[in-house]
């Protein structure tokens, strides 16, 4: 009977039992006993037990095979009730009940039965009871584990299997150290032993210190030292780990070139090397593929963006399929997301076998996939016939109506939510507000920040979303708080900062950081620098740019976003010659590079230059952008007809396309034309606000009160939610009544600004850089150390300028003037002028100098800076809200006045 046991035919082993059951002995009935219990036959095993002579019965074999017979059938109470009336109770006793325990999965009754045990543990106990605190690992498990070792643990003995269970459970537990010490105490280790330790270090992601074990081991490898070491090499993929992998497996015996869980760990592991040609070969080579091994091949496909081929091999499959396929497949179709890809993903979900339609790992990769697909509405079915959503199943959705751009039914569906939240949750949650930034998105985002649990608030990714929802919400101060506070930021960390600062205009703030970063010895990715490049851009400064890219390291300057990004920076900053140096040198220029260089021309005045350009674009290649781009361009430079030819090749006229336009027309004050545009585009479309602002622009710019009165009353009736468009607006009928001297009304317009709009206007402000340092002004700005010598040297300028024809216009002052100002003092107060006096007063006064202006330039501040230029010898480059202005020596601007 032992024999047929042994070898697992367990059926015959009762037969000859009930055959010869007149000579049988405790001893057979004890193997009938253990024959029933692997065979999970509880009335065969009944049926025995009622053959047992009462002294059968009190034999401590047959107990103990009893008492795993019980636990093995699930009858916990008659184990326990037969355990209990047990007098003399025994080691293996013990470890039965323990079994059992674990196998019913009652972790706790295991202490509970330790804590009352009436004897010393020997080996066999000692053996279970270090493997079920491994299972458990809760804080008790770790208390007992630790008291079993110093109390009962014996380091002189040779019970090798009590040292590996006590290894695995130290390595369960993360207890790394004292598990190297019991490794290292032992007098006699076996090829379990080093497997304990290596898949210990694999636990606790120690990879290199498995492959250092491995090399250092003194026994031949089993088919699970193979499959340790080689899930090492792929954790790791570096240098070492791919050398060490792929000699084992070229070394590999031919024994296990059949087994499918080695090859398994093999494809895993080159897989991750990204060596795909070698897995395919180890994989066609495998005679005895099963769908595990499917599994991993497609796995790795993925892993390598080799999507399609995922699904070409899956199309191979002849096997079942199970969970862990329909994952990959699933998740392979989101990835795809063409034709093919959605045909298969939504057959197959069609397909699937009810068994897996409760399986929320699966289900979520369904919902997944199904949001790539923009299939919203399938995908809230399957989420509503999930019956067991966990917490990843929320996030799945919420990420997918954040991705298809539903950001309030994200917001309505966590309201709803009534598990604990994790840090991918905060992640959604945080994002989905950030993009909505109404009241409502503001108030559940802070709400979710304060009711944070602790154990979040140093996770990068959850605070890296909340930076950047609070710079989003324009919340500057609590973002730096929450980003103070953080003590373990990453490069991202940083890089949001800086994105935020930039957000909200505060591109000094922005460099602060990225000096910071170079202090911490952190490296910049391309993003930071990106980010850099963008603050630069805004500051509008040459030396303070070059500062920047002087530091860009040149693979990095080679890449096509960042070219686009300094081309974009260099002709914001006035230098549409290193722009353009840039442009030459894109090897593969896409239509972001031609845009930006479009744009830099308008920018710069060239107008010409901007629409040679365009025209060199395949017409089949250029977006909306570059129609914008190029209509920009002649906007300011005033070139009509060029305007009218390109407005006319538009394929698809959006609005943004169409408002371009028609600020080109209101700078040429043709009102009459830019209302007929309007008028045809509303025909068709809801009233689109910015179109109005460009033609109040153009009618405050000819100085038309009447007409600039009669938009900002149709802008009023259209657009009563519009505030900041509004209050802009408002600035801009105040000006023109004040520049024709009608202030009562101007003063009319600014209180009604105030009380109805209620939002500040912002306040102009210039900056330049002196030695190296950025030094603002605002308007009459008496700030500046040197201040008393600014408006002496402008008083001195105003002489000279008076000399040479100029008269300072009081049209473009823009409040009452009070009984000790004149219109020069006012007009000589403005923020350019304080920072271009700043520049006169330096020795040597630089050759040329640079001012950057958060609002349009005035018509005074023009004329000035032009005879200032032309007087003084010096070349000045002025960048306002709309262009960057070069005043030549001459007395010339590049805007030809077209500003």
């Amino acid at each position: 009977m032992k024999t047929l046991i042994d070898s697992k035919e367990y059926k015959k082993a009762l037969n000859l039992l009930y055959e010869h059951y007149d000579i049988s002995t405790d001893f057979t009935k004890n193997m009938a006993i253990k024959a029933c219990t692997k065979l999970h036959d509880y009335n065969e095993g009944h049926r025995i037990l009622q053959k047992l002579s009462p002294t059968s019965l009190n034999d401590p074999y047959i107990q103990t095979s009893l008492i795993h017979f019980y636990m093995q059938s699930h009858k916990v109470d008659k184990a326990c009730h037969l355990f209990s009336t047990i007098v003399n109770k025994s080691n293996p006793m013990y470890a039965a009940m323990f079994k059992g325990f674990i196998t019913n999965k009652m972790p706790e009754k295991v202490f509970d039965l330790y804590d009352k045990m009436e004897i010393e543990p020997i080996s066999v106990t000692l053996n279970v009871l270090f493997n079920a605190c491994a299972r458990i690992r809760n804080d008790r498990a770790k208390t007992i584990g630790k008291r079993l070792l110093e109390k009962h643990f014996n380091y002189d003995q040779n019970d090798t299997g009590v040292f590996n269970s006590a290894i695995h459970m130290l390595m369960r537990f993360s207890d790394v150290n004292i598990a190297e010490d019991v490794f290292h105490s032992m007098k006699n280790k076996d090829i379990y032993t080093y497997g304990a330790m290596m898949k210990g270090y694999n636990d606790n992601e120690e990879y290199e210190k498995a492959l250092n074990l491995y090399e250092k081991m003194n026994v031949k490898p089993n088919e699970i030292i193979y499959t340790l070491v080689f899930n090492s090499c792929a954790q790791l993929s570096n240098d070492r780990a791919q050398i060490i992998g792929k000699k084992l497996l070229e070394q590999m015996p031919h024994i296990y070139r059949n087994n499918n869980i080695i090859l398994t760990s093999a494809l895993h592991m080159l897989m991750k090397f990204g060596d795909v040609s070698h897995a395919e070969c180890i994989f066609k080579l495998n005679r005895n593929k099963d769908i595990i091994c499917y599994n991993a091949m497609m796995k790795g496909y993925n892993e390598n963006q080799m999507f399609e081929k995922t699904l070409d091999l899956f199309e191979s499959i002849r096997l079942d399929l199970n969970d862990i396929t329909y994952i990959i497949l699933f998740n392979s179709c989101a990835q795809l997301s063409n034709d093919r890809a959605k045909t298969i993903g939504k057959k197959f979900l069609d397909q699937m076998p009810d068994i897996y339609r409760n399986n929320t790992i699966v289900l979520t990769s369904a919902i997944f996939m199904l949001m790539k697909f923009g299939d919203v509405s399938h995908a809230e079915c399957i989420f509503k016939l999930n019956r067991n959503k966990d917490i990843i199943c929320y996030n799945a959705m919420m990420k997918g109506y954040n991705e298809n751009q539903i950001f309030e039914k994200t917001l309505d569906l966590f309201e709803s939510i009534r598990l604990d939240l994790n840090d991918i949750t905060y992640t959604i949650l945080l994002n989905a507000c950030a993009q909505l930034l109404n009241d409502r998105a503001q108030t559940i985002g802070k709400k979710l920040l304060e009711q944070m649990p602790d154990i979040y608030r140093n996770n990068n990714i959850a605070l890296t979303s909340a930076l950047h929802m609070l710079m989003k919400f324009g919340d500057v101060s609590h973002a730096e708080h929450i980003f103070q506070l953080n003590r373990e930021k990453s490069i991202v960390t940083y890089g949001t900062m800086m994105n935020g600062y930039c957000m909200n205009r505060e591109p000094l703030k922005c460099l602060n950081i990225f000096n910071e970063i170079k202090q911490l010895n952190l490296v910049p990715d391309e993003i930071v620098f990106n980010i850099a490049i963008g603050a630069c851009s805004q500051i509008g400064i040459l030396s303070r740019c070059q500062t920047v890219v002087d530091q860009i390291p040149v693979h990095m300057q080679h890449q096509l976003f960042i070219q686009n990004a300094l081309i974009n920076m260099w002709g914001k900053s006035g230098s549409f010659v290193k722009a353009q140096q840039i442009f030459e040198s894109v090897s593969n220029p896409n239509i972001i590079t031609y845009n930006s260089m479009i744009n830099v021309y308008g920018l710069n005045g060239m107008g010409s230059e901007a629409i040679e350009l365009f025209r060199h674009v395949p017409a089949n290649e250029r977006d909306d952008i570059s129609y914008i781009c190029a209509l920009n361009a002649c906007s300011h430079s005033g070139l009509l007809a060029e305007a009218r030819i390109i407005f006319n090749q538009v394929p698809t006229k959006t609005e943004k396309i169409i408002t371009t336009m028609i600020d080109c027309l209101c700078r040429l004050f043709l009102f009459d034309e830019a209302e007929k545009l309007i008028y045809n585009y509303e025909k068709t479309n809801s009233p689109y606000v910015v179109m109005y602002m460009a033609m109040l622009s153009g009618a405050r710019n000819h100085r038309n009160s009447q007409l600039c009165d009669k938009i900002y009353n149709r802008m009023k009736s259209l657009f009563p939610d519009e505030k900041q468009s509004l209050i802009s607006g408002a600035v801009l009928l105040s000006n023109v009544y004040s520049s024709v001297g009608e202030y009562e009304q101007a003063s009319d317009i600014r209180s009604y600004q105030r009380k109805e709009l209620g939002v500040k206007v912002k306040a102009g402000m210039s900056w330049t850089e002196i030695n190296g340092e950025l030094v603002q002004f605002t308007a009459h700005d008496h700030s500046h150390p040197r201040s008393a010598e600014i408006f002496a040297e402008f008083d001195h300028l105003a002489v000279e300028l008076i000399q040479h024809g100029h008269t300072f216009d009081g049209s473009w002052i823009t409040r009452p003037i009070n009984n000790d100002e004149t219109i020069q003092s006012v007009l000589c107060g403005h923020s350019e002028k304080l920072a271009i006096g700043l520049n006169l007063i330096q020795r040597p006064v630089p050759s040329i100098i640079q001012v950057t202006k958060n609002l349009r330039i005035c018509g005074d501040c023009h004329s000035v800076t032009k005879l200032i230029a032309k007087i003084r010898q010096v070349d000045i480059i002025i960048r306002d809200a709309n262009r960057v202005h070069h005043f030549f020596q001459n007395g010339q601007c590049s805007c030809q006045d077209h500003f």
